[in-house]
């Protein structure tokens, strides 16, 4: 009997070549692609028969869109995570619920072999190989392209050679969209000072008079846009479908890889984008001072551990519970205004705005303490600086 082999097959030469490859080894290939918002019914129609034709088995498709909302997205909002300030973790936080979906799939099916399409040069081949290894450490993990160091033209001409002629031609940007955002990678983004041009980016821009929109949210989750009520994922669709004709969030991530290099991907994130910085708004109304401040200090390392494959750590399910709790006053409406390229938040309302109080109106007035209380408040809080200067003001 042939062994079984899970591939995760995105339809794309690596995995095509993977895919052709380990049919031919004698495996009985099932090609399982997790769709987390990148593919619409077309294209996973156009996916299955071509791995059927390649040599799969068998073809699934799972639908991995609201795991990845529950388990990821709604943690990204409540922590407002931008890796390095700038980037919303469009692929990262993909590849490990994908690699999740891979692998309660070959242990469903008593499955004691995966694959992937990773070559050695990035961060997916950690992603996907530290949850297989976390969650199924006996089961046997094989990447052709990445033990071979195969090159693109020695894949192509493999398949040639084994009757697949379909078209691999390389266009000079590689897109990969999701939920999450859209990632690009071309030329521009191998070096340091260059920028991709306008037309490398996926949506252009067709509004050109400002819109204004209103998001709402529920104790830090979206559950409104523009009065529309629906669930999270359909919202985040929504939105993006709206934003993107203005040709909003775009910017080009640089970071350090997990393997230690450094390297830089441009994106195009709109709804991502607005709804983090709009939570983000409605969070400085809303919560404490010290909230705010021990929140970032989390959020920026669950975003971290998340961005290197480190989700099944159980230090990632202690930090969703402190975001989870972070979250009960987080309830109200931001007011939005998109113009070309840019958006700007323009207000919150909210009963549980920390504005709205009797107590006082920053640099207007003080109804809760007097002008003496703010005088001995002062000379308190002077006595760290006086000390430190009395001590030190004879060293030079």
């Amino acid at each position: 009997m042939k062994k079984k082999l899970v591939l995760a097959y995105s339809g794309g030469l690596d995995t095509s070549y993977c895919l052709k490859k380990l049919s031919k080894d004698g495996f009985e290939v099932h090609a399982v692609s997790v769709n987390t918002g990148g593919f619409n019914d077309q294209e996973i129609k156009n996916q299955q028969d071509n791995a059927l034709k390649i040599g799969a088995t068998k073809y699934t498709s799972l639908n991995g869109l609201d795991n990845y909302y529950n388990k990821v997205i709604r943690f990204l909002v409540f922590g407002n995570i931008l890796k390095n300030e700038t980037y919303p973790l469009s692929v990262s936080a993909e590849r490990v619920i994908q690699a999740i979906e891979l692998i309660n799939y070959a242990n469903k099916n008593n499955i004691k072999y995966i694959a992937h399409g990773s070559t050695g040069a990035g961060n997916d081949q950690i992603r996907f190989d530290l949850i297989f290894q976390t969650l199924a450490p006996d089961i046997k993990i094989i990447t052709p392209i990445r033990d071979n160091s195969l090159t693109r033209e020695e894949e192509i001409n493999y398949l040639k050679q084994n009757g697949i002629d379909i078209s691999w031609e390389k266009g000079k940007y590689s897109i990969n969209k999701g939920l999450w955002g859209t990632t690009i990678g071309g030329d521009e983004t191998l070096h340091s000072n260059k920028t991709l041009p306008e037309i490398a980016f996926p949506n252009q821009l067709k509004e050109k008079k400002s819109k204004n929109i209103s998001l709402s949210f529920n104790k830090g989750e979206l559950v409104e846009v523009n009065g529309l009520a629906d669930n999270p994922v359909n919202l985040i669709n929504y939105l993006q479908s709206i934003s993107e004709k203005f040709a909003i969030g775009r910017d080009t991530h640089v970071g350090d890889t997990i393997i230690g290099i450094k390297g830089r991907v441009a994106f195009e994130a709109a709804a991502p984008i607005i709804i983090i910085k709009s939570h983000h708004l409605l969070e400085k109304h809303t919560l404490s001072k010290w909230q705010q401040f021990q929140k970032k200090q989390v959020a920026d390392f669950y975003g971290m551990l998340l961005h290197e494959g480190n989700y099944l750590d159980p230090v990632m399910r202690d930090i969703e519970s402190f975001l989870i709790s972070s979250q009960k006053n987080v309830t109200g409406k931001v007011s939005i205004k998109l113009s070309p390229y840019r958006f700007e938040l323009e207000g919150i309302s909210s009963n549980n705005d920390l504005m709205n109080n009797s107590l006082g109106v920053y640099g207007e007035m003080n109804n809760g303490w007097s002008s003496n209380d703010v005088k001995g408040f002062i000379k308190i809080i002077s006595n760290t600086g006086k000390i430190f200067n009395l001590k030190n003001s004879n060293k030079k």
